[in-house]
């Protein structure tokens, strides 16, 4: 490890370099002179992490500190470091960023996440931890077949987090871009690149402590945004959501969504609608779907999963999971304000404008109530919220990338190629790190070429296969005695084909016809409002007068995005899967994808016997209950 130590100093002073010669392009939401002081912010934030990193790199020595620490990790750290895992871009930048532009249907990806831990706490953390290595192909490959079992689990792994890390790296390109002005594509690529020093020199140490910092760090923000909003009202949720409902912003928000329907509707039964599902998930069965997929998903993401393995003993994993519990939903509680707050006092059109996707509605949030674009404050604010989601997105992704490197190198490197026999630590540790730069490559090339999409969106995608594929073999290899290497290959194959080409037919892809068709709807519809408009100016009626600014501004943005739309699609007729639109609805596909992921498993399991799974069952049995040879901890 002394060799190393030279070469990560240089990776530090390089990584910070790549923010500097762009800091002059940034985006009107950080003013020019206030950039100074959100560069400054960012680069405490990174050094930090950094320095972390260096101390952690220390104690990597093994396969087992690489991948968990060791398991030296205790109950209480560990769940805060579950929760840092967690709370990922998606859930600060993402949900706040729903409901900022959805209401009520965007709460529900809080929800669901939420319960999910439920599942994880009474099925899960304890026998995985038991059972269990290094990774989720190690509880399925302990009682099945090791190569069939190591090379499907891997299979999913990299396939659930290439999902996942689209996501974050989408909101990390989309922060470092508007917060420091760096393009969009060089802003990934530096995400990439501190998310490689992470895990390449400290491994799940640095990663565990990264991840422990920034949930605090997230928690400590949120907490102020949300009593500052908060505040004026006396801490009274009805006067709070009163505020909301009668907010001419996002009254309009709801009528832009409704469309046609609104034109019957008051301007309080618009503000109510903002509070009730439907507007983003249209149909009550895409709403089941999704929370299917949130609560059954959670068990089977693998970067949660291997956080089991870095604990000292079974009680320090379920206690890991109360504490993930009280700190997830309390910071899921907080969105609520956060996506009310920023859609009441920013505006769903003002955060749609700096960001389609609405990602920015946190820090835009924050900006506002330290006192707006212009005051010492807000920017401040703005840059500390912004860097907290920075470091939130790198550790989150370092953590993904340790899961996904884990199955390369762990599970298909080591245990099948290699076959597990006698391999050095040595030799584990320098495939990891191979398999990380592999990932990390991939990470970036994904998130250059997902550019635009709203990041919860594209997590739900990844509970969904973990969802359909993952927590139905782990579920049923750890419970059910007949359940074999047979199955577990089918319910692999079947849920992750089925998740993955479902979401490929359903709306999340772009069908150029729809959006030729919606674009035109709306500059069809543009003169006759901007004729309202100027009926408006030329009655000089005060009310009517009082909205033309902002009708304004709307329909502009309105016409732009529209022509930009056509743009897009000039001379496209076909999604990427060569559809004219989509062949389900359902923007999820859970419903459909994890009873056949768990039908898949019950039915091949049924079919063909596995003397193997049998014989070993009574082991399984004993062994996640009791957590007997589970191998003892190294200490830091």
């Amino acid at each position: 490890m002394k060799n190393l130590h030279p070469l990560f100093g240089w990776f530090a002073a390089a990584s910070l370099p790549l923010l500097v010669p762009f800091a002059a392009h940034a985006e009107d939401v950080t003013p020019a002179n206030y950039r100074w002081l959100t560069f400054a912010v960012f680069a405490a934030v990174i050094l930090m992490t950094m320095y972390i990193t260096y101390l952690a790199a220390k104690k990597v020595r093994s396969a087992a500190d690489f991948y968990t620490a060791g398991g030296g990790i205790s109950g209480l750290q560990n769940g805060w470091a579950i929760a840092g895992d967690y709370l990922s871009a998606a859930s600060f930048l993402g949900i706040a960023g729903l409901i900022s532009q959805y209401g009520y249907d965007g709460f529900m990806y809080s929800v669901g996440w939420l319960v999910a831990y439920i599942t994880v706490l009474l099925l899960i953390a304890e026998p995985c931890r038991n059972i269990g290595k290094y990774t989720l192909a190690d509880i399925l490959a302990y009682r099945n077949d090791p190569t069939k079992a190591r090379v499907v689990g891997a299979l999913s792994v990299i396939t659930v987090s290439t999902f996942y890390l689209t996501a974050q790296m989408v909101g990390g390109g989309v922060l470092v871009k508007t917060l420091i002005g760096i393009d969009y594509e060089v802003s990934v690529v530096a995400v990439g690149i501190l998310m490689l020093g992470y895990v390449l020199f400290g491994g799940m140490v640095a990663t565990t402590w990264v991840q422990i910092i920034k949930a605090v760090l997230l928690v400590i923000a949120s907490l102020l945004i949300v009593m500052l909003v908060w505040t004026p009202y006396g801490f009274s949720l009805p006067a709070f959501m009163a505020d909301i409902v009668g907010d001419p912003k996002v009254q309009s928000q709801v009528a832009k969504l409704l469309g046609d329907p609104a034109k019957t509707m008051t301007a309080a039964e618009l503000g109510q609608r903002f509070l009730e599902p439907g507007l983003y998930l249209k149909a009550p069965i895409d709403q089941i779907s999704l929370g299917l997929a949130l609560v059954f998903g959670t068990a089977g993401m693998p970067h949660i999963l291997m956080r089991f393995f870095t604990v000292r003993t079974a009680q320090a994993a379920r206690k890991s999971v109360v504490w993930a519990m009280a700190i997830i939903g309390g910071f899921y509680l907080m969105t609520l304000f956060l996506g009310f707050g920023a859609a009441h006092l920013v505006g769903p059109a003002v955060i749609a404008g700096v960001d389609p996707g609405g990602n920015m509605a946190g820090p835009l949030l924050a900006q506002f109530i330290g006192g707006g674009p212009q005051s010492l404050w807000g920017n401040f604010m703005l840059a500390f919220v912004s860097a907290v989601a920075f470091a939130t997105i790198v550790a989150v992704v370092a953590g993904l990338v340790l899961a996904a490197a884990s199955a390369m190198a762990h599970d298909l490197w080591v245990g099948v190629v290699r076959r597990g026999e006698n391999v050095p630590a040595q030799e584990q540790v320098a495939a990891a790190r191979v398999a990380t730069v592999f990932v990390g490559a991939m990470a970036i090339a994904i998130g250059v070429a997902a550019k635009g999409q709203n990041v919860a969106s594209l997590v739900a995608l990844a509970f969904a296969v973990a969802a359909s594929a993952n927590f139905p073999c782990v579920l049923l290899t750890l419970y059910w005695k007949r359940c074999n290497t047979h199955g577990i290959v089918a319910g692999m194959v079947i849920g992750t084909v089925t998740a993955v080409g479902l979401t490929l037919v359903s709306p999340n892809l772009t069908y150029p016809k729809l959006v030729r068709a919606a674009a035109h709807k709306v500059l069809d519809s543009a003169s006759a409002k901007r004729a309202a408009i100027e009926a408006a100016i030329a009655s000089h009626d005060a009310v009517l007068m009082a909205n033309v600014t902002r009708d304004t501004v709307a329909l502009d943005k309105a016409v732009k995005k529209a022509n930009d739309d056509l743009k897009k699609v000039e001379g496209k007729e076909t999604s990427f899967m060569g559809l004219e639109k989509p062949v389900i609805e359902l923007k999820n596909p859970g419903i459909i994808s994890i009873p056949l992921g768990f039908l898949a498993v019950i039915l091949f399991s049924l079919w063909r016997r596995d003397k193997r799974a049998e014989a070993m069952w009574d082991e399984v049995v004993a062994r996640q209950v009791t957590g007997m040879r589970v191998s003892k901890p190294a200490h830091y």
